[in-house]
């Protein structure tokens, strides 16, 4: 028999059983029986996703295993240390080295699924597959939470991703279209970055300017009709709508405000340099959840060909990211999240067709979290000495996004509006039966 909150009588029985160390441990169980859904006061007011779109491997970035040998670890055989004793990370990552004590290691992550469509679902919404239901990202409840049905007022969308969606699945889910996320389109290397919706393509904004200047000459039925409540609501849609294209809005896609130096040290011509550096002036507008999609981490073949390029990419552009966050005063209101929807395999596949390349991985896998109330120089989790099994603290995608609901001050044993008035939880660790390793509360 189950209480109003779900709790069945078995359970209490366990909690009391297991008295403090099973309120604080027991599957969020006590959260629920006792109502303390969010004892920790909401830190983080922003979300900055750097999604490695194809799955990055945890060997090659921050899970080395140089005793592995070389045919789980090829050329990166020399794991530097950093500025936290104890935490090596690949050697192709010296930026991130010195900033370790800024971002937690989560080497425990895991899920057990290898394909692209499903392991990017389970740990984009951070649930788990069920037939006849798509849930939502975590950029689309940050939005019903954090956006305008809860407050917001900024013109950019609470939702951006840069600079397409990820396609994998329907972002929103069962909230809907209200809850996608805004894509920007176009590339944040090129000046000026035509964001789609906001720059016209081949229309300067001195053109721009003069098409507004001539529609307000002629509105001469709004200006008969002031007062109309309907009239006055399109007239305030409209000067939103320049203001989005010719004002503040347009300010934030703006990246040649910023100093040389500083898009110098994101990577001038790097696609998630610049990116990250968007990311950064979107957050400082107030948009509540951005979303980077770097592709091209799928390495099916020429792995380490392609790490050449991409390593020193991601150290440059994530590492310069977290040290203007902090400079900024920014870093402990946004979390930082880096990871992609699997590791990849092991042991490295020298065989035709693959030629050096790696596999997919979704039993053991890592992702960098930081800012927004996580606590940096930590790891959490470990695997074997090849990489190849979680031994210790298993985090799954659920684990880890009810832990930054939390930092968002979102209940995760809360409900979402279900459009057939199914009962849905922000988290399915509101539900007794998932497997789940906690959340993070050693690094929050």
């Amino acid at each position: 028999m189950k209480s109003r909150n779900g709790i069945t009588r078995r359970d209490m029985l366990k909690l009391s059983t297991l008295g403090a160390a099973g309120l604080t441990f027991y599957g969020g169980l006590a959260s629920k029986a006792l109502g303390a859904v969010n004892p920790l006061k909401a830190k983080a007011k922003s979300v900055i996703q750097i999604w490695l779109w194809g799955g990055p491997s945890h060997l090659d970035t921050f899970d080395p295993k140089p005793e592995a040998g070389a045919d789980y670890c090829g050329k990166y055989t020399n794991p530097i240390s950093t500025n936290v004793d104890g935490i090596q990370i690949c050697q192709a990552l010296p930026q991130l080295a010195k900033i370790a004590d800024k971002y937690a290691l989560l080497r425990g992550m895991t899920h057990g699924n290898n394909g692209h469509e499903t392991a990017s679902y389970m740990v984009m919404s951070g649930t788990k597959p069920v037939d006849g239901v798509v849930n939502p990202s975590m950029g689309s409840v940050v939005s019903l939470k954090k956006g305008y049905d809860a407050g917001y007022t900024g013109l950019i969308p609470p939702y951006v991703t840069l600079v397409r969606p990820q396609g994998r699945f329907s972002e929103a889910g069962f909230l809907g279209s209200k809850y996608k996320p805004f894509s920007t389109g176009g590339n944040p290397t090129k000046t000026p970055f035509a964001v789609e919706g906001i720059v016209a393509k081949g229309i300067t904004e001195t053109r721009q300017r003069s098409r507004r200047e001539l529609l307000g000459n002629l509105d001469t039925f709004g200006r008969k009709m002031a007062g109309d409540p309907l009239v006055d609501k399109m007239g305030k849609n409209n000067e939103e709508a320049y203001s989005l294209i010719l004002g503040e809005a347009k300010k934030t896609f703006d990246l040649s405000t910023e100093a040389n130096e500083l898009r110098q040290a994101y990577g001038r011509n790097s696609f998630l340099g610049q990116s990250c550096l968007q990311a950064r002036k979107l957050v400082e507008a107030g948009v509540p959840f951005v979303t980077i999609n770097s592709s091209k981490w799928d390495t099916h073949k020429k792995h380490f060909e392609a790490m050449q390029s991409m390593l020193p990419d991601l150290d440059r552009s994530v590492a310069t990211l977290l040290t203007d966050l902090d400079q900024r005063g920014l870093l402990d209101s946004t979390i930082v999240w880096v990871g992609g929807e699997f590791g990849r395999g092991p042991k490295i596949q020298m065989e035709a067709p693959w030629n050096g390349g790696r596999s997919h991985y979704g039993k053991a896998f890592s992702h960098l979290v930081a800012g927004g109330g996580f606590q940096g120089g930590q790891v959490v989790g470990a695997t074997d000495g090849r990489g190849e099994n979680v031994t210790d603290r298993k985090i799954y995608p659920w684990d880890l996004i009810a832990s930054m609901y939390e930092l968002l001050g979102i209940d995760p044993f809360g409900t979402l509006p279900h459009p057939e008035g199914k009962l849905a939880h922000v988290s399915p660790l509101a539900d007794s039966g998932i497997e789940t390793g906690g959340i993070l509360r050693e690094i929050m």
